[in-house]
């Protein structure tokens, strides 16, 4: 397994942005969602990213309900001049009621967003800032236009969009350029690729997908995800995770497993690299955001980027996402691959 400490490779962000790593890096796991979070381990891994040259760090004010970007903020003051800070609105939750959710897009709350986020960040400008999920029933072009007055104000550089359709980048697009389209791509989840992935190839949009490693699943680290996570985990109620569909979904490892060992390389590996490689087979700048709460977990994922599949290990990886068993999340109602990506 190669976990060369030399720095990854560099693209531009959009058009006209900053140059970042190949690869960049999901902060959420480090405050909710993934278990407890060891902070010395979890700041120490921070830390190597840099070293790495993993420059596009990634939170929102959803994750901890802005513990996250609390947590990044001694990190970013002190490199803020060698990192790309993103962060995204539009999911509201609420202190009284922890299991409350709302998708919010309107003028009014996009401000207050920004400001909280400014401010637990403890930075005067996002240098990328997304619209997490897009509320339909909002005018795209109200919304993305109070993102617009951010950049204009110097509040935000850049912007980016979260689980949208190829029309709806279009569309968002003629309002002001859009710098980054996340949304979830990896062998196990190829939706994407029916709209979003050529509009964003046809306008110069930077695409950085989130859960490249299928939320750990494809490390193949889980003989029996329900009975291996912790309570706190919440995959432990994804679908993909669960009962016969989690059975089903480690047989598809098997290919993953073999090119792997062929190479002296991680599961983990192979999969990134698949996702890296979508920027060749596509025409467009790829950076995934995998996450990770250890360091050598970082530069594992990170020498990933150095990993060139033939065509032979692309075709045998092909098949897989057909064959996935289960949805991407309990509730799809926000996905693009929900009524909404054609």
């Amino acid at each position: 397994m190669s976990t060369n400490t030399e720095k990854i490779a560099t693209v531009r962000l959009g058009d006209d942005g900053p140059e970042i790593g190949v690869q960049g890096f999901g902060a959420m796991g480090i405050s909710e969602f993934y278990g407890e979070t060891d902070e010395a381990a979890a700041r120490d891994t921070l830390e190597a990213t840099v070293e790495a040259g993993v420059t596009l760090i990634d939170t929102a004010d959803i994750y901890g309900s802005g513990a996250n970007e609390e947590f990044l903020a001694p990190f970013v003051a002190a490199h803020r001049d060698e990192i790309t800070l993103a962060s995204k609105f539009a999911i509201e939750r609420r202190a009284d009621d922890p299991g409350y959710r709302a998708v919010r897009n309107d003028p009014a709350y996009i401000r207050t967003a920004v400001e909280a986020s400014l401010r637990r960040l403890d930075v005067e400008v996002i240098d990328l800032y997304y619209m997490h999920r897009r509320d339909p029933g909002v005018p795209f072009a109200e919304s993305v236009g109070a993102m617009a007055d951010l950049v204009r104000e110097g509040k935000v550089k850049h912007l980016g969009l979260s689980e949208v359709t190829g029309a709806e980048l279009r569309e968002a697009y003629a309002v002001h350029p859009i710098a980054a389209l996340q949304s979830e791509w990896s062998v196990f989840s190829r939706d994407v690729e029916r709209s979003a992935v050529g509009a964003a190839a046809e306008l110069g949009v930077t695409f950085v997908p989130y859960s490249p490693l299928g939320r750990g699943f494809l490390t193949g680290a889980f003989a029996d995800a329900a009975k291996e996570l912790s309570g706190g985990d919440f995959r432990r109620h994804q679908p993909r995770f669960t009962g016969d569909n989690a059975r089903a979904n480690t047989a598809l490892l098997e290919p993953l497993h073999k090119i792997a060992a062929e190479r002296g390389a991680t599961t983990a590996q192979i999969a990134l690299a698949w996702v890296q490689q979508r920027a060749q087979v596509h025409g467009l700048t790829v950076v995934p955001i995998p996450g990770t709460r250890k360091r050598t977990r970082l530069l594992e994922n990170a020498a990933a980027t150095r990993i060139t599949l033939t065509a032979g290990e692309l075709a045998a990886l092909e098949p897989i996402a057909d064959l996935v068993a289960g949805d991407r999340y309990p509730d799809m109602s926000s996905s693009t691959s929900v009524g909404r990506e054609g």
